[in-house]
């Protein structure tokens, strides 16, 4: 057989074999990507995660319906690996260690020991959709826009206009804790659902009416509208501020000063309270 010519059509698939101590999914596509490098050629690609010992090892070779063309795999534990490459080397079965070689190269330049745990690739992913989740949650409950989402938050934060809600509720969700937050106005009626959730996940922001003046004075600007609305007025904001005290009271939630701090100081002082610090 020439070059790249097709096979015959009744000729059996060469095996190729994929071995992992986790899901197997990285070598079976080091795999598939040197399957595809011979067009016409049948190449059958067979994955066996969850392999953490020789044992199991063993038995997956023992089930194959024929001997490989080629096994491989990836493995964490050095001896596993060593194992494996034992038997296969016995046995002149070509294979491929895809992670030994570059757990050794990082091992060596960063003069550190790897972790050696299977699988932590996944549950990196898995901390990436839960903080995609988060993110979608917030943006999905900013400003009180659908009160259902107080009962599912992990967080409620509470408070009067341009006491940092919003980049709070989003810096809290890349921490992957799902909040929701209610804007405090003394003329519009709090959800009822504010009152069916434990206090202790509520948390009412508050700020010196001297300092949240000056904050809506340079939001009008930046909006092109003069200073002489009552959003930034001093005497509707100090209303606006008591109101606010007067409902964290009723409600029995933590409150913080947010005044002088950055939206990260108040997010993590919150994670303290709620106990995920």
């Amino acid at each position: 057989m020439e070059g790249n010519s097709a096979a015959d059509p009744g000729e059996q698939p060469a095996l190729l074999v994929v071995i992992s101590d986790a899901l197997g999914e990285t070598a079976e596509l080091v795999a598939q990507a040197a399957a595809s490098q011979f067009p016409g050629y049948p190449v059958e690609v067979l994955r066996f995660p969850h392999v953490t010992t020789e044992q199991d090892f063993l038995q997956v070779m023992a089930r194959l319906p024929k001997p490989p063309a080629a096994v491989v795999y990836t493995i964490i534990l050095p001896e596993l690996r060593q194992a494996i490459a034992r038997q296969l080397a016995g046995a002149g079965v070509p294979y491929v260690d895809v992670m030994g070689p570059v757990l050794d190269g990082l091992a060596g330049t960063l003069s550190a020991d790897p972790s050696r745990q299977p699988g932590l690739v996944h549950r990196l992913d898995a901390r990436y959709f839960r903080r995609v989740e988060a993110v979608e949650f917030a943006v999905r409950y900013d400003d009180g826009k659908d009160p259902g989402g107080i009962l599912r938050a992990e967080v409620v934060l509470l408070g009067v206009s341009r006491t940092s809600k919003t980049p709070t509720s989003m810096y809290l969700a890349h921490r992957q804790i799902k909040v929701a937050n209610v804007p405090l106005v003394p003329e519009a009626d709090l959800p009822d659902e504010v009152f069916q959730v434990s206090p202790r996940k509520i948390i009412g922001l508050t700020i010196n009416p001297e300092i949240l003046l000056q904050i809506r004075t340079e939001r009008l600007k930046s909006l092109g509208l003069g200073s002489g609305s009552r959003y930034a007025d001093l005497g509707r904001i100090i209303e606006e501020l008591e109101y606010a005290d007067r409902i964290y009271r009723r409600v029995g939630c933590a409150v913080i000063d947010v005044s002088q701090k950055a939206v990260e100081e108040t997010a993590n002082r919150i994670l303290e309270i709620v106990g995920r610090a």
